[in-house]
């Protein structure tokens, strides 16, 4: 499967895993420990980036907690009538690309958003695309957070329901060799909830 294939399966997404699916869930623990994470964060009003948004249900939970100056990107362009369904407020006053995120953070200056994060999104990027992991270094200021599932060490890629290819890759290395030190991570059900400081800005050892 190329890239562009990729990108159809997604931007067509209909039933399990499209926008209308993640919205009947709505937030979960993953857009709590997203919030904790921010919540550590020295600036109070932080610009959060998240890719692979979807219909919005991680940008929702910071939403109603306060945070405002937030962004996303989402290929499906269907994502954003059901946001606009399900979190109105988020929808009016969040910013939002339709798009291939490889087509959308080239645009970005750096330093662009101090957060930026992606919950089962990277794990999705062709091989082929592997270039806009350097992308997303460059655009995030102050603080990265990838919620991917990163398999094991005896295979790279996995079909999901035979259908979409999912990339098993080391985050903690692809980060690593981008200039970000790894300050946490945590094991979940079939992830793994990783932050990233700038090496540069981090206060914290890497573990």
């Amino acid at each position: 499967m190329n890239t562009n294939e990729v990108h159809r399966q997604w931007a067509e997404r209909s039933g399990e895993y499209s926008p209308d699916y993640y919205a009947y869930y709505g937030p979960d623990g993953t857009s709590d420990r997203i919030r904790r994470a921010l919540d550590s964060l020295s600036d109070p009003e932080p610009s959060v980036l998240e890719l692979g948004c979807s219909s919005g249900r991680h940008l929702a939970h910071l939403y109603e907690h306060g945070y405002r100056d937030l962004s996303g990107i989402e290929i499906n362009d269907e994502a954003l009538d059901v946001m606009a369904e399900n979190y109105p407020d988020l929808a009016a006053e969040g910013t939002f690309h339709v798009d291939a995120i490889e087509s959308v953070l080239p645009e970005f200056e750096d330093g662009s958003f101090d957060v930026v994060f992606s919950v089962e999104t990277l794990q999705h990027i062709h091989t082929d695309n592997e270039w806009v992991f350097a992308d997303i270094a460059r655009v995030a200021d102050d603080l990265l957070v990838t919620v991917e599932n990163e398999g094991n060490d005896e295979e790279s890629v996995n079909y999901v329901k035979d259908e979409f290819p999912l990339y098993y890759r080391d985050w903690r290395a692809v980060f690593g060799a981008l200039g970000f030190d790894h300050v946490d991570s945590e094991s979940l059900d079939r992830d793994t909830f990783r932050t990233f400081r700038p090496a540069d800005a981090s206060s914290e050892p890497s573990i």
